[in-house]
C-alpha cells in the first residue's frame, strides 16, 4: 500500500508500507493511545466512581473524628452536631445527598486583638480540615483577611464538600459538610 503527503509546494512524500508494517504501526499507535491516556488521566483509575453509598459513609467517619477529636471533646469549645449525617435529602431525579453540620467555639483571650483571633482559629480548623477530616483544603487567592469572618472550603475526592465560617463571634466555627447530589 503506498501513501503520498505533499510537503510544501512542489515535494511530495511516498511511504510504502506492508502487512508487516501495518502491525508495527497499530503497536506503535496502541503503545503510543494508551501512553497519552495514562499521563492525561483518561483511565478508570484516575477518578474514583462516587457512590452515595461511600460518600455518607465518610461524613459519618467525619462526625465521629470531630467528636473524638483532642480539640474538640473539650467542654470549652462547645461542639454542637446540629444535623448528622443520616438522612437521605432529595436533590435531583432519583438523587441524593446527605448534610452534616456542626458548630464550635473557639473564646478570644482578653488581650487578644479580633485579627490574631481570626488568624489563630482559621489555622486551626485548616489543620483539622486537612489533618484530622482528610480534606483537600482549596486555597482562595481572592479571600482577603476580613474582621467579618474567614472562610475556608474543603474538599474529599468521594464526593464530600466541606464549608467552614470562620467568624468573630460565637460559635466560633461553623460547618456543613455533603456530599455531591448522587444516585443511591
Amino acid at each position: 500500500m503506498a501513501a503520498m503527503a505533499r510537503l510544501g509546494k512542489d515535494r511530495y512524500v511516498s511511504v510504502s508500507i506492508n502487512p508487516e508494517g501495518r502491525m508495527r504501526v497499530a503497536r506503535f499507535l496502541a503503545v503510543g493511545l494508551a501512553a497519552v491516556m495514562v499521563t492525561s488521566g483518561c483511565t478508570s483509575e484516575s477518578e474514583p466512581e462516587l457512590s452515595l453509598e461511600k460518600a455518607v459513609a465518610e461524613l459519618q467517619k467525619d462526625t465521629q473524628r470531630l467528636e473524638t477529636d483532642d480539640l474538640f471533646k473539650n467542654p470549652l469549645m462547645k461542639l454542637h452536631v446540629l444535623q448528622r449525617p443520616d438522612k437521605d435529602i432529595p436533590c435531583g431525579k432519583e438523587k441524593f445527598k446527605r448534610v452534616l453540620q456542626a458548630t464550635a467555639d473557639n473564646e478570644r483571650a482578653k488581650e487578644e486583638d479580633l485579627d490574631s483571633h481570626l488568624d489563630k482559629s482559621e489555622q486551626v480548623m485548616e489543620n483539622t480540615l486537612s489533618q484530622v477530616l482528610d480534606y483537600e483544603v482549596e486555597e482562595d487567592g481572592t479571600q482577603s483577611d476580613a474582621l467579618e469572618g474567614r472562610f475556608l472550603l474543603g474538599r474529599k475526592k468521594v464526593g464530600i464538600m466541606m464549608n467552614v465560617q470562620v467568624m468573630p463571634e460565637a460559635p466560633t466555627w461553623r460547618l456543613r459538610a455533603e456530599t455531591d447530589c448522587l444516585s443511591r
